[in-house]
C-alpha cells in the first residue's frame, strides 16, 4: 500500500540518544493513568485510544512552553529536558513507525501538523524545534479569525491523509472559531497483517458475555489451531499475536487483559513462548473514539496549560492557553490484521498574558470484555489501546 499522508514527516525519523529511559517510563504511566480515566468515563462503551499520539501532541505543546508551565508539561509526561523529551519521541516514532510495507512488512506513518493564524506568526525558535527538528511537523498559516470554517476543512483533510482514510474528521462544527489562534497536531496510522493469519472460512459466530450482566451476544469469532503465544497468570492470562514484519525488527503484540492499568505492568507480563492450544477464539472487531481529553488531562495534573497562568511564549508573541485537546481513534481487527489510526488535536486561543515435556495445551477464549495494546517492545511504546466490552457495536 502506498501512503503518502506521511512522506514528509518519515525522513525525519532520527535516532537520537538519550531520555529513552525516562520517555519510556513517562508514556507508559500515561498510557496507565489515561487508560483508567478513560475507562471510568467511558464504562459503558468500547475504548480505543492512542497514548502515543497524544503524548506527541502534548510535546508539540511543551516545545512553545517556557518557565513553570514547562515544567508541569515536563513532570507530566515523565522528561527531565525538552531535549530529552524531543529525543525519545523522535526515537519512538522512528522504532515504532517505521514504515515496512514495502518489504512485506506493516504499512505506519507518523505525521505531526501546526496550524497559525495569519495574525499570530510563530517564532522562528519554535518552527526550527517542530518543523526542521524530530517532529518534522508540516507548518501551515490559515485565517482562523477570518475563515475558521476553511480552516478547520483544512485540518480535517490533513487528518484523512495522515490517517489513510480511516479517519475522515477529527474537529467538529464551531470547534474552531474566530478566537482560535494555534492548532497542534499528531496522527498515527498503522495496518499490518498477522504473522499467523486466520481463515475466514474458520470464522463463527459464538456468545460474547458481557459485563455488568447485560447478557450474551453473537458476534464472529476468528480461531485458530496453530500454537500461540499465551501466559497464564493468576486470574487472567494474556495473549500476544504477531504481525509479518518486513526487515526491521519491531513487533507490537495484542494482548487482552481485565486491568492492564499498571506502568510496567504490560512488559512484565506479556508470554514469551508459544504453546500448544485447545479452544482458541478471538472475536473481529471494529471500534471508534471521538473525544475531548482536556477535561481527563486537567483532572490528571496537567493544568498550567489550560490556565491564564500558562506561558507559551517561545510558540509566539501573542500570550496563549490550551483551549482543548481533541482525540479520535479507529481500530479495526480481522482475519487478515489489524488497521488503526489516531489523531489528537490542541487547540490554542488568546489568553490573558534439553526439551521438556511440552505443558499441556492452553484455552484462550476472548468471549468476554478485555483490553488491548498495540506495543513497540523495543522502546515500550505504547502505541494504541483500549477495551472491548462489545464487539457488535462500534
Amino acid at each position: 500500500m502506498e501512503f503518502r499522508g506521511a512522506e514528509p514527516t518519515r525522513r525525519h525519523h532520527r535516532q537520537p540518544t538519550g531520555g529513552v529511559v525516562s520517555g519510556a517510563q513517562g508514556l507508559a504511566a500515561l498510557s496507565a493513568s489515561l487508560a483508567r480515566a478513560l475507562a471510568d468515563k467511558h464504562a459503558d462503551s468500547n475504548l480505543v485510544f492512542s497514548p502515543l499520539s497524544i503524548y506527541t501532541a502534548l510535546a508539540l505543546v511543551a516545545a512553545g512552553a517556557r518557565g513553570a508551565t514547562l515544567d508541569e508539561i515536563l513532570r507530566f509526561l515523565g522528561a527531565p529536558s525538552r531535549g530529552e523529551l524531543d529525543a525519545f519521541v523522535a526515537r519512538a516514532a522512528g522504532a515504532a513507525l517505521q514504515d515496512q510495507s514495502g518489504s512485506g512488512g506493516p504499512c505506519v506513518a507518523f505525521a505531526c501538523g501546526v496550524w497559525s493564524d495569519m495574525a499570530c506568526p510563530l517564532k522562528p525558535g519554535f518552527r526550527r524545534a517542530v518543523v526542521d527538528g524530530p517532529y518534522g511537523a508540516e507548518a501551515s498559516t490559515v485565517d482562523f479569525r477570518g475563515d475558521p470554517e476553511g480552516s478547520r476543512q483544512l485540518i480535517n483533510a490533513w487528518a484523512a491523509r495522515a490517517t489513510n482514510g480511516l479517519i475522515e474528521s477529527v474537529l467538529g462544527r464551531n470547534s474552531v472559531n474566530e478566537l482560535t489562534r494555534v492548532v497542534l497536531g499528531n496522527a498515527v496510522y498503522f495496518k499490518g497483517k498477522w504473522d499467523q493469519p486466520f481463515h475466514k472460512s474458520d470464522t463463527a459466530d459464538a456468545p460474547f458475555r458481557r459485563a455488568g450482566g447485560a447478557g450474551a451476544v453473537d458476534v464472529p469469532f476468528m480461531q485458530s489451531w496453530k500454537r500461540q503465544f499465551v501466559a497464564v497468570h493468576a486470574g487472567f492470562k494474556v495473549l500476544k499475536l504477531k504481525y509479518k514484519m518486513g526487515d526491521a525488527r519491531p513487533r507490537p503484540p495484542l494482548h487482552p487483559r481485565d486491568d492492564a492499568s499498571t506502568p510496567g505492568f504490560l512488559h512484565e507480563h506479556l508470554p514469551t513462548q508459544k504453546v500448544g492450544v485447545g479452544e482458541f477464539r478471538v472475536p473481529r472487531f471494529k471500534l471508534s473514539f471521538h473525544d475531548s481529553v482536556g477535561g481527563v488531562l486537567n483532572k490528571l495534573g496537567l493544568r498550567m496549560p489550560f490556565s491564564e497562568a500558562a506561558d507559551l511564549s517561545d510558540m509566539t508573541d501573542l500570550p496563549l492557553v490550551l483551549s482543548e485537546v481533541i482525540h479520535k481513534a479507529v481500530t479495526e481487527v480481522n482475519e487478515e490484521g489489524r488497521r488503526a489510526a489516531a489523531v489528537t488535536m490542541c487547540l490554542m486561543k488568546e489568553g490573558c498574558e534439553a526439551r521438556p515435556r511440552p505443558p499441556p495445551p492452553v484455552d484462550f477464549v476472548a468471549d468476554h470484555p478485555f483490553a488491548y495494546f498495540i506495543v513497540e517492545e523495543g522502546t515500550g511504546a505504547v502505541v494504541f489501546a483500549g477495551h472491548v466490552l462489545d464487539p457488535s457495536t462500534q
